[in-house]
């Protein structure tokens, strides 16, 4: 009679290899990361995601033991660097540093992306922010219906950091929810935004909080308020648009890390890990609270779930708004 199971030394055989195909992924994640890591941050230097980077870059290279390498590949609203990492090998060497626009408003924005968001996964949503809208003290303006009722009386210029940026993105949503008239002018970067008001090249932006807090410190420009759910640490006496009872304009810029959606899952939960401890460390909170962001440490599906769900908003708020790139 022909035995019904393989013969020992073949039975063995397919044993090792099961289990040596079971363990190479728990190998690869001890392994990991075996060489220098690059973090692509998709937004210019000294922006706060550059800024929040660099910390956990600091924590990461004593936990993971490995050179955490920054890089900067900014352009096209954070796409050029998105780009990069999503045709970047799979295996979680290069990084990406990310605000959420390049996945909840670029894909509804540009025609043509060089990537799909699916090519990507988020990892970690460390940190979510507001924005800050203010004026030049020339325009008289020193609340938000004070701005609402100029607005619709007259054409205001208002800045942002670039097309398709939070800024931008306010801007519109502003123009929608209260039926005024903003005029967006793009600028390249918060710092050229700033320097535009101070100037009074425009009248008013709607920008990160922390390039504008020493101007709005100084008088330089006027805060009338800031679109987070909760008030700015920086500018505790400004309010937020939901007490001045325009909850619809609230808008939170995410800071999250990404990943080449292929990258091996035992490798992801090793990075995901030591970025959610490394947000929790002293120095890092500590920048945090100065860049004026409030720490969300979101990981695995909670985290995909955030960006998704910006996903869905930011969609029919760019078809109503008519916003473009220029």
């Amino acid at each position: 009679m022909k035995a019904l199971f393989f013969p020992r030394r073949r039975a063995l055989h397919t044993l090792t290899a099961c289990a040596l195909a079971l363990a190479a992924p728990l190998a690869g994640a001890q392994a990991y990361p075996s060489k220098p890591v690059r973090f692509v941050v998709n937004f210019p230097a000294g922006g706060p995601i550059d800024l929040l980077a660099r910390s956990v870059g600091d924590t990461l290279q004593q936990t993971l033991k490995q050179p955490m390498v920054v890089e900067n590949k900014a352009g096209a609203g954070g796409n050029i660097g998105t780009d990069t990492v999503a045709k970047s090998a799979p295996d979680g060497h290069t990084v990406l540093f990310s605000i959420d626009t390049p996945f909840t408003v670029n894909p509804h924005l540009y025609a043509n992306l060089p990537y799909k968001p699916g090519d990507l996964k988020p990892l970690v949503v460390m940190a979510s922010s507001g924005l800050l809208v203010g004026v030049h003290p020339s325009t008289k303006i020193t609340s938000l219906p004070e701005l609402i009722q100029a607005a619709k009386a007259r054409s205001l210029n208002f800045g942002s950091a670039g097309s398709g940026s939070p800024g931008h993105l306010a801007v519109e949503l502003f123009t929608e929810a209260t039926k005024t008239r903003l005029n967006h002018i793009p600028y390249r970067g918060n710092t050229a935004a700033v320097t535009a008001i101070l100037s009074g090249e425009v009248d008013g932006g709607v920008l990160a909080t922390p390039g504008v807090l020493p101007h709005v410190q100084s008088g330089k420009v006027k805060g009338l308020a800031v679109t987070s759910r909760q008030r700015s640490r920086l500018l505790p006496d400004l309010p937020t648009v939901a007490e001045l009872g325009h909850k619809n304009l609230e808008q939170e810029v995410l800071y999250f890390v990404a990943v080449p959606a292929a990258t091996p899952e035992p490798v992801q939960k090793v990075l995901t890990q030591a970025i959610l401890e490394a947000i929790k460390k002293p120095d890092v909170q500590a920048r945090m609270a100065q860049l004026d962001l409030f720490s969300e440490a979101l990981g695995g599906d909670a985290a995909v779930q955030r960006v998704q769900a910006l996903y869905h908003r930011y969609g029919p708020i760019v078809k109503a708004t008519g916003m473009k790139v220029e």
